[in-house]
């Protein structure tokens, strides 16, 4: 079995059974929601220097835990103090996406938010992932 088969696989059991998956998501409602949150690295490793790769070391996860393809247009990532990313992708089935902070070219895998400085705060933060009806989807909260 390859990893993607393992994977799509593992998402789709967790889904089903309504399990906390990688990284801590957690459905926000008794029905599982299409998708959710994968790892955060909310931290940007080493010195803090404000440059383009030290903002683009620090990104979020976003995976569809369907077995079909989710259109994100218009979807929204946001943090505590609602900085906003809109959304402009679709992602595959049982698929990931990075966001990350600063610049950079979208691909099928990374796509990249444009700020000028760091978005996630390091000792406690929220991301919230809203779908184009402003419903939230996921959260997930660090301290």
């Amino acid at each position: 079995m390859s990893a993607t088969q393992l994977f799509a696989r593992t998402v789709a059991a967790a889904a089903a059974a309504g399990a906390v998956l990688a990284g801590g998501a957690v459905p926000s409602s008794a029905a599982s929601p299409a998708a959710g949150f994968g790892a955060v690295q909310y931290d940007s490793p080493g010195k803090d220097t404000r440059s383009n790769a030290s903002r683009n070391a620090e990104w979020v996860t976003i995976v569809n835990k369907t077995g079909r393809t989710l259109d994100l247009t218009g979807w929204t990532l946001s943090d505590a103090e609602r900085h906003t990313y809109r959304l402009h992708l679709k992602l595959g089935a049982y698929k990931a996406v990075r966001v990350h902070t600063g610049s950079g070219r979208d691909t099928a895998t990374d796509v990249y938010w444009g700020s000028g400085n760091y978005v996630w705060n390091n000792d406690r933060d929220t991301a919230t992932l809203r779908d184009a009806r402003g419903r939230t989807v996921a959260t997930k909260s660090w301290r």
